[in-house]
């Protein structure tokens, strides 16, 4: 009986917490709401993995076990898409297996081979045994960005677990999903999402679904390049590598060669309307990229750990030069994993030698105080808080407290960073009413007029990034 009490306070806590959210318990956002107009402010969206779950295929790598839609233009499912898809995405699948929650044995255990047969076959069955799972993690940011998005895009009502509102979500998504690339522009007017970015990678360029779903994705879509995989690239045998090089016409086995392998894809993405590069060195080893002579690196073989770092560090470099030749940005990751080896202070020199490479610093949690001190003393490094509000809406919240009052606005972005669109939609929401009340707790503070104000969350929304990355339109 304690145990049940204890549920229904937490369910209705949740349930009181969406309310609150909804309505705005602070005045401060109603009144920013109506001074700054920051509800309807559009939003570029310049960091998002749209379309990462398992129910949208287009073709195997036996080198990648990455997300399809990283690799294949106009990805599109290739079964139906169901609500789970969307609230089971990766980011909500690790959130389970750090807390043991494992939603197909949960099925198994009451005689179905999977939770799709239990929540095909006994639906209000298999949402309670969801629901009850799930109850010590709804209120992180994770789930709640995926409940609200959908609530918001499909008019539903899901923290109160009704089957008939799960049911009519579900049988909307499978309908949306149905023609994915009429979708997604469909619910970026309604989000008031401007612009879309994607970090892609390298074969991106080269693989498509079909030219058809190809040229749809095209129309709005934005791409960043992955370098991540070039940093493999240096063992004897490996298949990704050869079937890039052979697409490049260029064998990469010493410093001449890897360059002009590096600027094929440069190029590359350069000709498919590419703003910059992105890499996510921050989940296994320092941000430390020292300059590497050529004579110094060895660029394939049975590599010791000190000649991979050395290696890396010559790839990075190089990557480096071009977007510092071409002006682009470069969207690094920083914090929330192998910590504390993604501190990113040790950037601050990669950014003094590549002073025309734009650096934006992703995430940031938890260096923010670092974060903010480059972006505030660096000309050439600029903040974008994307997945924050997916962590956690607290992590956003302390990150705005931080760089609002210390880093000039004009160097703070607010992207998502989500698997789905409808995750970016719930992100925002949170972004939008976050920084709704930080800037009017900031005009009342100092007394500085409106204009500022809007002028600070229409660049933080869109203006900065628009100038950072252009726009496809």
């Amino acid at each position: 009986m304690r145990q049940k009490s204890l549920f229904r306070v937490a369910v209705a806590a949740v349930v009181l917490s969406g309310v609150c959210f909804l309505l705005g318990c602070s005045g401060n956002r109603e009144k920013a709401r109506l001074a700054f107009g920051i509800d309807t402010l559009p939003m570029y969206c310049a960091h998002e993995h749209w379309g990462s779950i398992s129910s949208i295929g287009g073709g195997y790598l036996p080198f990648y076990d990455g997300f399809y839609s990283d690799v294949y233009a106009g990805a599109e499912p290739d079964t139906s898409v169901s609500i789970w898809d969307l609230v089971a995405d990766p980011y909500a699948g690790g959130l389970f297996y750090g807390d043991g929650f494992d939603m197909n044995a949960l099925a198994v255990s009451h005689g179905f081979s999977s939770f799709n047969q239990w929540w095909m076959e006994k639906p209000a069955e298999a949402l309670k045994g969801f629901q009850q799972g799930v109850a010590p993690m709804l209120l992180n940011g994770t789930l709640l960005t995926s409940l609200k998005g959908i609530e918001d895009l499909y008019d539903v009502r899901l923290t109160d677990f009704d089957v008939n509102e799960w049911r009519e979500a579900d049988s909307s998504v499978c309908q949306k999903y149905g023609n994915l690339f009429e979708w997604y522009p469909e619910a970026m007017r309604k989000a008031h999402f401007s612009e879309l970015i994607r970090p892609v990678q390298p074969e991106f360029y080269l693989l498509s679904q079909s030219s058809e779903t190809k040229k749809k994705e095209e129309v709005f879509t934005q791409t960043i390049l992955r370098i991540d995989p070039f940093l493999d690239f240096w063992s004897i045998e490996n298949a990704r590598r050869d079937s890039l090089s052979k697409a490049a016409g260029v064998d990469p086995i010493d410093a001449d060669s890897w360059r002009r392998f590096i600027r094929f894809y440069v190029d590359l993405a350069e000709r498919n309307h590419t703003t910059g590069i992105k890499s996510l060195q921050a989940y296994r080893r320092d941000l430390d990229f020292k300059v590497r002579d050529d004579g110094e690196v060895k660029f394939r073989g049975s590599l010791d750990p000190q000649q991979v770092t050395a290696f890396q560090d010559w790839v990075v470099n190089e990557f480096c030069r071009l977007a510092n030749e071409k002006g682009w940005v470069h969207q690094i990751h920083i914090g929330t994993n192998n910590l504390p080896l993604s501190n990113p202070i040790p950037l601050s020199a990669l950014g003094d030698r590549y002073p025309n490479m734009k650096i934006v610093m992703l995430h940031g949690w938890p260096y923010l105080n670092e974060v903010a001190f480059l972006a505030k003393n660096k000309p050439n490094f600029y903040i974008d808080i994307c997945w924050l509000p997916v962590l956690s809406p607290a992590f956003l919240d302390e990150a705005l407290d931080t760089y609002l009052n210390y880093v000039p606005y004009d160097k703070i972005m607010l992207s998502n960073d989500a698997t789905t669109i409808e995750m970016a939609v719930g992100s925002s929401m949170y972004i939008r009413k976050l920084l709704a009340e930080k800037l009017m707790y900031q005009k009342e503070n100092t007394g500085l007029a409106d204009d500022l104000f809007r002028k600070a969350a229409y660049d933080m929304l869109y203006g900065n990034a628009l100038r950072l990355y252009g726009t496809k339109k």
